[in-house]
């Protein structure tokens, strides 16, 4: 029998800044991981490129991203995180209160991965995110050299 690699972490960025909703996002992904996910939390774009552009950071294998912030909004953010080589190829799911047809529109215009609406309810939400978080690290395809595809 083949010896398995130990398994990575696998990183989740959360640009948020509610503090009540990073809350609920951080218990929906961390409550009973067994230590394999890590989540670290910006509450602006600002905040998160500077992360994202930081070498001695690791790269994240997923970013949860709110639209509505303070100082760079969650578009503007995607905007220039899709416009930088070393980052554009990190899925981007677009986790915000608005369901207006313009931001859904401009979010996969420049190319978010997911768009989910947050539910109000709090089980809804924390489905919600559980389910975003199924689809990342259990169905969806890795990029080839992805450590998590053997590569």
């Amino acid at each position: 029998m083949a010896a398995h690699a130990p398994v990575r972490p696998y990183r989740i960025l959360l640009v948020e800044d509610d503090p009540a909703d990073a809350l609920l996002v951080e218990e929906a992904l961390l409550d009973g991981s067994e230590g394999d996910r890590s989540l670290v939390q910006m509450s602006d774009g600002v905040a998160a490129l500077e992360y994202l552009r930081d070498p001695a950071q690791p790269r994240p294998d997923l970013i949860v991203l709110d639209l509505n912030m303070p100082r760079m909004s969650g578009a503007e953010m995607l905007k220039i995180l899709k416009q930088e080589p070393a980052l554009k190829a990190i899925p981007v799911v677009v986790l915000t209160t608005s369901a207006a047809d313009e931001d859904v529109a401009s979010a996969y215009a420049t190319h978010a991965s997911a768009y989910v609406v947050k539910p109000v309810n709090l089980d809804d939400f924390i489905e919600a995110v559980r389910n975003i978080d199924t689809f990342y690290r259990e169905l969806a395809e890795h990029l080839p050299g992805d450590p998590r595809n053997g590569g």
